[in-house]
């Protein structure tokens, strides 16, 4: 029986992993930048100009959204650490997606470099 690591090991030995030295000009590149982490991580810090699109409802938003049903998009993932973006761009290459890539190390590597983060603002009740 497989474990999510197996299955994350898999995805990512047939999907395209972008460094973190090579992710901002990846994402300078891309029609889209999706964030699958779930919205509360996306409220805490999100990398900017990404869309939240959670792992777990992926194929829906993807089908079902018109500006993301071509498949010649280029596209970056990331989540955490990378697990959930190489599932997803191995899910998306299988929907016949033609440019996904993972951020390898994710959210997290992104944060210890100390590169930009997005925080949406809450409202004030003072």
């Amino acid at each position: 029986m497989k474990t999510a690591h197996d299955l994350v090991v898999q995805a990512k030995s047939g999907i395209r992993e972008v460094s973190l030295d090579d992710a901002e000009q990846a994402i300078r590149d891309a029609d889209l930048l999706l964030d699958v982490r779930e919205a509360d991580e996306f409220a805490a810090g999100h990398l900017p100009g990404a869309i939240l699109v959670p792992r777990g409802l992926l194929e829906f938003r993807l089908s079902s959204t018109p500006a993301m049903e071509p498949r010649d998009l280029k596209i970056v993932l990331y989540c955490k650490t990378s697990g959930r973006a190489a599932l997803a761009a191995r899910a998306m290459q299988e929907m016949g997606y033609l440019n996904v890539q993972s951020i390898a190390g994710g959210f997290d590597a992104w944060t210890a470099a100390a590169k930009p983060i997005a925080k949406p603002e809450q409202p004030s009740f003072d």
